[in-house]
């Protein structure tokens, strides 16, 4: 190849490779922080603590714990005979909303579908239904089923929560371009250029739709007015950056060259879509021949990180500029640069393949620091027998390999749990051990004690039940003889005896001696009968007082019969469980480890080819660079010996 021969900018139909796929990842970003904040919101009164203890587990992130707690609840909520009761039936939308949202977050989009599908199908108010169809719509949309999407979207009728009204209408667009209707999309983002809250992506978006609705025009102009907002938020700002990108290549390929580099040159020189913007701005003016000023770009350019694709093609295309201004030595200088780079970096991709290949990717990817900070692609490249990660850059960022990389940490934290379960079982089994030794030594003790008390309990509970029943029974026929004291009870007894000893001697009875035993009877039975209703208030008053007592032991009888109980279950009936559980476990585990290893091996291919993609392309340019090397030493020998020449 000719050192003067025209290199095209690769990436000339960048937007139209990439516009499905970024539509889809925009919706998903802009609705993602909405999605959990409405998902993980905490109510304004919280009656439920279990409620409240998955709310805080989801505000930190952890799904798996959130959705297993709130499952949890849920199923025992909806076990109770009267569920009205129970404190979770003043959160029961907001909870079955939350698992949803928990289980979408977790990417258990199957289960998030059926449980917002519950709510929808309930009776529910207009806008929770609404809500919840949102909801739904969006999950079919995020796991690109359009025409789902579009069925669940259209059954939002009525009145929708304020709070979500901009969202709808934005998914409804989205599903309506991704059903390939995009003039409603168009007609739907047009109505939205006032939200404050969807700034820059509705006119984005509207861009987007009008172009492939055939409106060359108006889609052009969308996204000049989106690359000209004015930025407050790193969102809009990259949203912004974007529309200029997009719009910039757009007017390359049609050779509107002023225009392609007016819009490229918006771009912040700081944001992640600089390095596109400088390639392209460079072309621009390569394109129509001012190739003088297309070395402002590319020199920017090919000083920054080589391993950037853009970088790469700047360092070919810079030398390729000081070529057509005749400056071949200049060339020839950077071309030898650049030919020495891409041989070190098909070397460290080579390395890093081999990195991949013997399985430290997978280690180092599941490495706790780093998910502590949100700049860990970077970080992973810091770390001793990594590969080149910022060749995998945009791998990384891709929604396939993001669903894959986060389906392998989640069995990655799943196999940790499994590990921490199973050694949960084992200090099970020795807290069982301890409780065993320290019961069954003192309970033999106990229960005999326990009999010998549960026994005289008994009989004076038998003997107060026949006191209340002849109680119960004076109260009808009057028996005072039953209330005597035992005083009058023996002055009684006493006469009685004398009255049978003065019988069995036969003699007669002096009357004043009669009178006087028949005096000290008569005062006896008058205390009785004349005192006969007050003390029959004392006793009844008294049998009150006794079945308070009575009352007060049997229920500390059914304490202890719970407490022995207690004690006896705490360590009787759990091996069989256990052992069921750890068998469960281990069968876990395998299947764990059997699909972390599938998952691990998609994730290594997929660097692999992406790094072996790369790899070939930077011998593709130093096939090149040798070639325009060797030209432009010939040019710049040839250049020499006229210049000699001339002299």
């Amino acid at each position: 190849m000719r050192a003067n021969t025209r290199f095209a900018p690769t990436n000339t139909s960048f937007f139209e490779t990439a516009m499905p796929r970024l539509l889809v990842l925009l919706t998903i970003l802009l609705f993602a922080t909405s999605s959990m904040a409405a998902g993980a919101s905490a109510p304004k009164e919280l009656r439920d603590l279990y409620f409240g203890e998955a709310l805080y587990h989801a505000f930190q992130g952890e799904w798996f714990d959130s959705i297993a707690r709130l499952d949890t609840e849920l199923g025992q909520f909806y076990g109770l005979d009267e569920p009205r009761l129970d404190t979770l039936y003043f959160h029961l939308n907001h909870a079955e909303f939350s698992v949803g949202d928990f289980e979408l977050a977790y990417r258990m989009h199957r289960r998030a579908g059926r449980a917002i599908t519950r709510v929808i199908e309930g009776k529910v108010e207009e806008p929770v239904r609404n809500d919840a169809i949102f909801r739904l719509a969006r999950i079919y949309f995020q796991k690109d089923q359009p025409d789902n999407a579009l069925h669940a979207v259209e059954r939002i009728r009525g009145s929708v929560p304020p709070a979500i009204r901009d969202d709808v209408e934005f998914l409804r667009a989205q599903i309506y371009m991704a059903n390939g209707r995009h003039a409603e999309a168009a007609r739907l983002f047009r109505d939205l250029q006032g939200s404050r809250t969807l700034e820059g992506f509705s006119t984005y978006n509207l861009g987007i739709a009008l172009l492939r609705d055939g409106d060359e025009q108006g889609g052009r102009g969308s996204l000049n007015r989106t690359g000209q907002i004015g930025a407050r938020t790193p969102s809009t700002q990259a949203i912004r950056d974007k529309a200029n990108l997009v719009l910039g290549y757009r007017l390359l390929e049609d050779a509107h060259h002023d225009g392609a580099k007016e819009v490229l040159d918006r771009v912040r020189l700081s944001g992640p879509f600089s390095n596109r913007a400088l390639l392209g701005s460079g072309w621009a003016d390569a394109n129509a021949e001012r190739f003088d000023r297309a070395l402002v770009p590319w020199s920017i350019l090919a000083e920054r990180e080589v391993t950037d694709a853009a970088v790469q093609e700047a360092m070919l295309a810079l030398p390729y500029a000081y070529g057509k201004l005749n400056i071949h030595g200049r060339a020839a200088v950077l071309y030898a640069r650049a030919l020495e780079a891409f041989g070190t970096e098909v070397d460290r991709l080579s390395a890093s393949i081999a990195v991949i290949r013997e399985g430290k990717f997978l280690k180092a990817l599941v490495r706790e620091e780093l998910k502590q900070d949100s700049n860990w692609v970077v970080r992973l490249r810091q770390l001793p027998e990594t590969p080149e990660t910022f060749y995998l850059l945009e791998l990384m960022a891709s929604h396939d390999f993001q669903e894959s990389l986060k389906n392998y940490l989640d069995l990655e934290q799943l196999r940790k749990k499994l590990e921490v379960w199973e050694k949960d079982l084992d200090a099970f089994e020795e807290i069982i051990r301890i409780r065993r030794a320290y019961y069954e030594p003192l309970l033999p003790g106990i229960d005999l004690e326990f009999r010998r008390l549960d026994s005289q309990m008994r009989l004076r509970i038998e003997q107060r039940d026949r006191i209340a029943q002849r109680l119960q029974g004076m109260l009808t026929a009057p028996r005072p003889d039953f209330l005597a004291t035992a005083e009058e009870r023996v002055l009684r007894e006493e006469i009685l005896r004398l009255e049978q000893h003065l019988a069995r001697q036969g003699s007669l009875v002096p009357d004043d001696i009669e009178a006087r035993i028949r005096r000290l009877r008569g005062v006896i039975d008058w205390d009785i009968h004349t005192e006969y209703d007050h003390r029959l208030t004392v006793a009844h008053q008294n049998l009150y007082e006794l079945n308070t007592i009575i009352d007060s032991l049997q229920k500390q009888h059914a304490a202890y019969v719970r407490i022995r109980q207690a004690a006896t279950h705490s360590y009787e009936g759990y091996d069989d469980l256990i052992r069921r559980q750890r068998l469960k476990i281990r069968t876990s585990r395998e299947t764990v480890g059997e699909l972390m290893a599938r998952q691990g091996h998609f994730l290594e291919v997929m660097a692999v080819n992406e790094l072996a993609r790369r790899r070939d392309r930077l011998e593709e340019f130093q096939v090149t660079a040798r070639f325009a090397l060797a030209d432009s030493y010939d040019r710049a020998t040839r250049a020499q010996g006229e210049k000699r020449m001339e002299q």
